[in-house]
């Protein structure tokens, strides 16, 4: 009821202004919401904001284009878009203030334990205990989830039924990943020492 209330008196169609005009006021809108907001936004989130008629994915084409010279950009996160800094301006935006590091600040076993949920998820502490050969601390899931990194996912079908943990939306955007196709291969994380392999 609150969205219905919130929605009276929008004008998504905006038909009493010309086409291209109109495309501009659509296009502003979607950077708007997209400015605004610190999680990805879906797809069927944008279109609320825009004529029946208009393709988000088109207006998202239009607005990447209009950023090109521009320090930050679009991108895709799943089945949503978010606007974040260029990678490139990340050693300024370190150097002015140390932003978000806390976020992202992790150690190698929290990372490798993240990397474990991401490539076999949804996955239990129980399962989690068997890659890494020790239990997997409450604690060290709950700032997993404190971050959105993970989130809960289905039940276990053993016995009891326990909590599996999954990635999140925040998981991709924070790695710079679209979908979880964009995982690195776990092997070659071993290789290269992304992460230590323990049975």
């Amino acid at each position: 009821m609150a969205k219905r209330g919130a929605e009276e008196g929008f004008d998504r169609e905006l038909t009493a202004l010309p086409p291209g005009p109109r495309w501009r006021e659509w296009m502003r809108r979607v950077e708007a919401v997209l400015f605004a907001s610190a999680k990805p936004v879906r797809r069927g989130d944008l279109a609320r904001v825009v004529g029946e008629a208009a393709s988000v994915d088109l207006l998202i084409a239009d607005l990447r284009e209009d950023l090109a010279e521009r320090p930050y950009e679009i991108v895709a996160v799943a089945d949503a878009f978010l606007i974040r800094t260029r990678p490139a301006y990340a050693p300024a935006i370190r150097t002015a203030a140390d932003l978000g590091s806390e976020r992202l600040a992790l150690n190698a076993f929290e990372t490798a334990v993240l990397a474990a949920i991401a490539w076999n998820q949804p996955i239990t502490r129980a399962g989690l205990a068997e890659i890494f050969g020790r239990e997997i601390s409450r604690d060290l899931i709950g700032r997993l989830r404190d971050r959105d990194f993970i989130a809960a996912g289905p039940r276990s079908p053993r016995p009891g039924a326990p909590h599996t943990f999954v990635t999140t939306e925040g998981f991709l955007a924070a790695f710079d990943l679209e979908s979880l196709r964009d995982l690195p291969d776990a092997e070659m994380a071993e290789e290269d020492g992304l992460i230590e392999r323990r049975a």
